[in-house]
């Protein structure tokens, strides 16, 4: 097998793994994929800001919990497979873009970019309403 044929052999085998995963690819999971590598990214930077350097373990933790969040949207999806619905992998994914958009302002706070007031005051309500749920 040439180099070329491996690439479409495997392009085809992640393909249909996404298929069979996901379904349909829907524009907010395209946004959940930015917001993350945005969150993975922003965290890097603040930790090397706050002069923690970069933790091999604490980043492992942190690359789990986001493989885990991708595996609990695949399991959303298969749920509305089963119930022929179309709105447990919606809310899913929702659920976690206001999650890493909230992780994404923290970090920029501790960059020390400025934020709008009211912007903080959003957050602030967020992370409360998320631990009281828990």
């Amino acid at each position: 097998m040439n180099a070329q044929t491996l690439i479409n052999y495997f392009s085809g085998v992640l393909g249909a793994f996404i298929t069979f995963s996901f379904g349909h690819w829907p524009e907010s999971l395209t946004f959940l994929l930015t917001v993350v590598a945005i969150d993975i990214i922003s965290g890097m930077y603040a930790s090397l800001k706050e002069g923690h350097g970069l933790n091999s373990a604490v980043g492992a933790v942190g690359l789990a919990k986001k493989g885990i969040m991708l595996l609990v949207i695949l399991l959303s999806y298969r749920v509305d497979v089963l119930l022929g619905s179309e709105m447990v992998m919606g809310g899913a994914i929702y659920f976690y873009i206001a999650n890493e958009l909230v992780s994404v302002t923290e970090n920029c706070g501790r960059i020390g970019l400025p934020m709008p007031e009211k912007l903080r005051q959003i957050i602030a309500v967020l992370k409360q309403k998320g631990e009281t749920e828990e």
